[in-house]
């Protein structure tokens, strides 16, 4: 069996002593150069590996996780995260670290900065937020660099310095891959990227999926796309949609940049007799409706509880086990068609 060396062990392989060691190990406490090296010499040569486990159940503190997303009653695209995070809160419930969830209103900014603010008066060690709104979460996510709590994002990209890490997938190239798809389905003719419900000019995921949908088709050959964006928001969303389409018959393909294009889809297959092709996001359950009726042609699945998982595990064993925190970790694309799409529901 292979060996597995103590403190003691370290201690008389180095020539030092067992308190040397023990500050080595927990870097805390003064250590001359001579010894430090000597010690490490040793840890190499025998591939030393601490015991995380028994390391993080000697530890007293408790520490405070906060997760903040939008409420799933608001979008039914935010229960996976909600079940990604409760499944992470079950595995490490031995341990002593508290995960707490936050929910906001998706339609409002100042419920947004509300909920931040609840949450900082709590206190936390760190908060794992969705910055779906890009201004009040830069704002929110300073504030709490400069309390020393650690932030880090997932679902949405955020560009700042003070964001400790980002689980999601990469938003432009997302856009690529849903030009790609369209450039397949109609070959030529007028694209609308679809933009509902959110307030574009503070909704980041919105500009990067439409600047990788626009990158695709200026690197093509002129003249065989026209694109052009619509926004559109409740309540008057069903008729002003219905009323664009009409004016703008030329239209083959439409990209619609977040979970709703099921709300598309209930619009044009009114119309049998002029197929728009159609791609969309997520795997709720009316978009594979209107999937599974070829309505909408493919989804590009997110994996919204994986990356609540992820986001909410690497804060988790950051504290109980000392592991560096990733500053990305970017998630696969994945294309669902009718062909495929059950097999997300093994």
């Amino acid at each position: 069996m292979e060996k597995i060396y103590t403190i003691k062990d370290i201690a008389e392989l180095a020539g030092v002593s067992k308190g040397t060691v023990d500050r080595v190990l927990h870097k805390r406490g003064k250590v001359s150069e001579d010894a430090l090296k000597k010690v490490n010499e040793v840890l190499d040569k025998i591939d030393y590996q601490p015991n995380l486990m028994a390391r993080s159940l000697k530890k007293k503190q408790i520490y405070s996780i906060c997760v903040l997303i939008p409420d799933s009653a608001n979008d039914p695209y935010w229960q996976p995260c909600i079940d990604g995070i409760n499944e992470a809160k079950k595995e490490f419930k031995s341990f002593n670290v508290k995960v707490e969830i936050f929910l906001f209103d998706p339609t409002s900014t100042s419920s947004f900065v509300e909920t931040n603010k609840t949450v900082l008066n709590s206190s936390p060690d760190a908060v794992l937020l969705v910055p779906l709104f890009h201004k009040e979460a830069i704002d929110a996510i300073e504030t709490y660099n400069s309390k020393g709590i650690i932030s880090s994002i997932f679902n949405n990209q955020l560009k700042s310095n003070t964001i400790k890490s980002f689980v999601g997938q990469d938003l432009f190239q997302s856009g690529r891959i849903a030009a790609r798809l369209l450039d397949l389905l109609i070959k030529k003719g007028t694209i609308a990227i679809v933009h509902i419900d959110e307030d574009y000019e503070n909704a980041i995921h919105m500009q990067e999926k439409e600047k990788g949908f626009r990158d695709y088709f200026e690197n093509l050959e002129s003249g065989k796309f026209e694109i052009k964006t619509f926004k559109v928001k409740h309540p008057q969303f069903k008729t002003t949609l219905k009323e664009y389409l009409e004016s703008n018959p030329a239209i083959e393909g439409l990209f619609v940049t977040t979970s709703k294009a099921y709300q598309v889809a209930k619009i044009i297959a009114k119309k049998p007799e002029k197929k728009i092709a159609l791609v969309g996001y997520d795997l709720l359950e009316n978009n594979l409706e209107y999937l599974n009726n070829k309505t909408i042609d493919f989804l590009i699945h997110q994996n919204p509880k994986r990356q609540a998982y992820l986001g909410t595990t690497s804060l988790i064993e950051h504290f109980i086990f000392e592991k560096e925190i990733s500053p990305e970790k970017l998630l696969p694309i994945d294309i669902v068609n009718t062909e495929n799409a059950k097999d997300y529901f093994l």
